[in-house]
Order: structure tokens, then C-alpha cells, then sequence
């Protein structure tokens, strides 16, 4: 059994380079789409990352993470929503006990 192939790693990206991204892509589809749509398809999404997971497929996961991530960014952009700051909440820890790792009840 052979090692399996190291890849290089990916560049980094930030959530707001990233949610720029999609607009550019999908914005237009998604948003004539409107959001319940999009949700729609953000939930198939998650429902093929549960089946990647469940078969510990990892080639498969990788990609179904990335969807899920697109659709759930697009679906922001449609509710002009900014992930950046939708995810801030989380630049001190816990938002609710303030720790981390988190020490909630």
C-alpha cells in the first residue's frame, strides 16, 4: 500500500475575499433564484456532506464542504449579510462564557 499523495497546501483566503468571490460567480443566479431557493440548495448540499461523512469518503467530503460553504455565503450575500462580520462573534472565544476553548455547562 502506497503513502498517500501529500498536496500542497491551499493559499489562504479570507472569509470576505472569499464571500467577493462567490458574489462575482453566483450572485445574479442565486439572487433571481431568491432565498428560499438558494436554501434549498444549501440544504441538499448538507445532506451530501451527511452521506460523504457517513461513508468516510474524504475525497468526497473535502468537496462537499466547499459547497456547503459557497451555498451558505451566497446565501448571506442575498440577505446582505457580511460573513466577516457575522462570524466577529467569535473573535474572543465563546460568545457566551468568553473562553476557549469553550468551558459552557
Amino acid at each position: 500500500m502506497s503513502a498517500p499523495e501529500e498536496q500542497p497546501p491551499a493559499p489562504e483566503v479570507g472569509i470576505r475575499e472569499f464571500q467577493a468571490r462567490i458574489e462575482a460567480i453566483y450572485l445574479q443566479k442565486d439572487s433571481a433564484r431568491g432565498a428560499m431557493g438558494t436554501f434549498a440548495w444549501f440544504v441538499e448540499e448538507v445532506g451530501e456532506l451527511s452521506r460523504a461523512l457517513r461513508r468516510g469518503e474524504r475525497k468526497n467530503q473535502e468537496e462537499e464542504f466547499g459547497d456547503c460553504l459557497a451555498w451558505l455565503v451566497s446565501l448571506a450575500s442575498i440577505a446582505g449579510i457580511d460573513m466577516a462580520r457575522a462570524v466577529s462573534k467569535y473573535d474572543h472565544g465563546c460568545p457566551r462564557c468568553r473562553q476557549t476553548p469553550c468551558a459552557c455547562g
